[in-house]
């Protein structure tokens, strides 16, 4: 009798267990301070028809890291058209454009606290909207009124034509100081350069 209760009550707790296991939200997917986020598995990711890449830079403080797709020129008119001038873009393919800043710091003069961000942007032909953004892990489209709803600010920054076109879309980050960093964003025939500075 003793032995028959003692497997009772060790159903019993274990449905308990089990239950709750079932009852449990899924916890968020953390991502690190040196980890892209994707939608997908690495599988599906290797597959796309854009490429993935990643640029950083050390600054004083920590590393920043910039998470993008790469689109490619594949004979097409892109700015414009493809990109159409006035329209929030992406910056890159498939998930949303990634910054992670280590510390307080100003994207293109917009002031954040230290962790991931996303950016997007507003063409012109001569000038280009920065948009910093709250929600990091998200798909970079559509752009609309929830995702803008978490804009954090905007900045704006020329835009150069370059003589010699640039097939695959581009991002790098290169120091001008301990403190400050450029992010050059390259397609087609245009330039950005974006400031990246620690507060």
């Amino acid at each position: 009798m003793k032995r028959n209760s003692s497997a009772v009550l060790a159903a019993v707790a274990l449905a308990v267990v089990l239950g709750a296991a079932r009852r449990a939200p899924e916890a968020p997917r953390a991502q690190a301070s040196d980890a892209c986020w994707f939608q997908a598995g690495e599988g599906d990711v290797a597959s796309r028809a854009s490429k993935h890449d990643s640029a950083q830079v050390a600054m004083d403080g920590g590393t920043v890291k910039v998470c993008y797709g790469r689109p490619a020129m594949r004979g097409r008119t892109v700015m414009g058209k493809l990109v159409p001038y006035g329209a929030p873009w992406r910056l890159g393919a498939d998930e949303a454009t990634a910054i992670h800043v280590p510390f307080a710091a100003r994207i293109a003069g917009v002031s954040v606290e230290p962790g991931w961000y996303s950016i997007y942007v507003v063409p012109q032909e001569k000038q280009w909207q920065i948009v910093v953004n709250s929600e990091a892990q998200r798909w970079g489209i559509p752009i609309d009124a929830k995702v803008r709803a978490k804009d954090v600010g905007t900045g704006t920054v020329a835009a150069e034509h370059t003589d010699k076109p640039v097939e695959d879309f581009t991002i790098s980050l290169k120091p001008t100081s301990p403190t400050m960093s450029t992010m050059t964003i390259e397609w087609e025939n245009t330039r950005l350069n974006v400031p990246v500075e620690k507060r």
